[in-house]
């Protein structure tokens, strides 16, 4: 059975016109079994979370050895060991003053809290009017009510939403001496309102897969710093090695304020995020004043099983090569996915770590796509104006052979069927 349950309401889909989902019965390394025995390969590892494969064994161990143990504390009043190792491990893959880690259920709360310390940082230092954010057109930063407001307000997923959440600033990316002095010049404007920029480095994946440089993630820097502006720095879907180092903010030489981890933290076992500040960022919090503290705590905040699956994945990152799979996949794209460029219907291609993106003129008749990648036996989900692939670290070859001939059989036809 491929269509969906009647109790259920998923997501992103009009549930009145959905009549395809593929029950999913197991996983294993880069493929997903389904319910009728068909093995499909996966092209998005389960939206970019499962960086080292599914089912990797050193995860699940440390899973079950804490399931035993205790799967779950409340970290209001308590704390854990695998949450102060967790700490220790990413203060280790970071710059020395990443210091401190408030760990949070998902990347859209992730992002809610970095949004609370930008803007509380300000209240402690008696700049209660600084509460304003910047962020940048094709941007995407989560589903919840404060993210929802600096995403994309005209091209995202939420601009029914504009009209009801907090109105924020939102211009290009500065990749060109024209958007550069407009951001220059909204910055001289708008720096006694803005709490925070906030930015998706390298690739602003969920808005449309657009790419900058390290250079652009500079500029923004500097100008933020020079201004008393806070710099927030969401990795939630570019961090664990997406684009060929450990964070994508790596290469640029900058130090933002505020760190937004999440999705492959657990590598794609179960759900956590975070957010990570400066020493200076949660000094500001240190108070006789009880109501100078950051009042947010999720139920399961910091949760025991998923940080031990952390711990695990990024033992994992340590053990194995996991930065030289992601080069080995970045060429593979970009020998043969560049292919594409030739179809009628491609705008552009790009390629960024083990990043795959074929940008098209109009995503027409989308769900003849999507089930034509199903028959095709590959996991694909195209959608915007993009039709990409994100895929597990260690996939084979041979799989991933697999998904970039699918691309190329398949985008053809899509046109032809488009046409009538």
């Amino acid at each position: 059975m491929n269509t969906p349950h009647p109790n259920l309401w998923y997501p992103y889909a009009q549930m009145k016109h959905l009549d395809f989902v593929p029950k999913a019965i197991k996983t294993k390394g880069s493929q997903i079994t389904l319910e009728d025995n068909k093995v499909l390969i996966d092209g998005v590892a389960s939206w970019w979370t499962a960086c080292h494969g599914y089912n990797h064994p050193v995860i699940i161990d440390a899973m079950r050895k804490q399931l035993n143990d205790m799967p779950h504390i409340m970290f209001g009043g308590f704390t854990h060991n695998p949450a102060e190792k967790l700490a220790l491990n990413l203060k280790s893959l970071l710059p020395p003053d990443y210091n401190h880690c408030f760990f949070v259920d998902s990347g859209s709360v992730a992002v809610e809290v970095s949004m609370k310390m930008a803007i509380q940082y300000w209240v402690n230092k008696n700049r209660p009017n600084k509460r304003k954010f910047l962020s940048f057109k094709n941007g995407y930063h989560g589903d919840t009510l404060g993210a929802m407001s600096i995403c994309d307000p005209e091209e995202g997923m939420h601009s029914l939403f504009k009209n009801y959440v907090p109105e924020q600033l939102n211009i290009d990316v500065p990749i060109n001496e024209n958007t550069k002095d407009n951001f220059k010049n909204i910055i001289f404007n708008n720096k006694d309102d803005l709490a925070a920029i906030i930015i998706e480095p390298l690739v602003q994946c969920a808005g449309g897969f657009k790419f900058h440089d390290d250079n652009v993630l500079k500029f923004i820097s500097d100008i933020a710093k020079d201004n008393n502006i806070l710099f927030i720095i969401d990795e939630i879907a570019t961090g664990f090695g997406r684009t060929g180092t450990m964070f994508a903010f790596e290469n640029s030489k900058i130090e933002p304020d505020i760190i937004c981890l999440g999705k492959a933290l657990t590598g794609g076992s179960i759900s956590l995020a975070c957010a990570i500040s400066t020493d200076s960022i949660y000094e500001a919090f240190l108070s006789d004043k009880e109501e100078d503290a950051l009042m947010h705590g999720p139920t399961y905040m910091s949760n025991p099983l998923a940080c031990a699956a952390a711990n695990a994945s990024i033992e994992l990152f340590k053990n194995e090569p996991r930065l030289s799979q992601v080069k080995n996949i970045e060429i593979a794209l970009k020998k043969s996915l560049f292919e594409c460029k030739d179809f009628n219907s491609v705008v552009d291609v790009r390629v960024r770590g083990a990043i795959g993106v074929i940008q098209v003129k109009e995503m027409n008749k989308l769900n003849w796509l999507r089930k034509r990648f199903v028959e095709e036996g590959v996991w694909i989900r195209p959608f915007l104006d993009v039709i990409y692939i994100m895929p597990s670290f260690t996939i084979s070859k041979k799989n991933l052979n697999q998904l970039i001939a699918a691309l190329i059989k398949i985008i053809p036809e899509w046109e032809y069927e488009s046409k009538k």
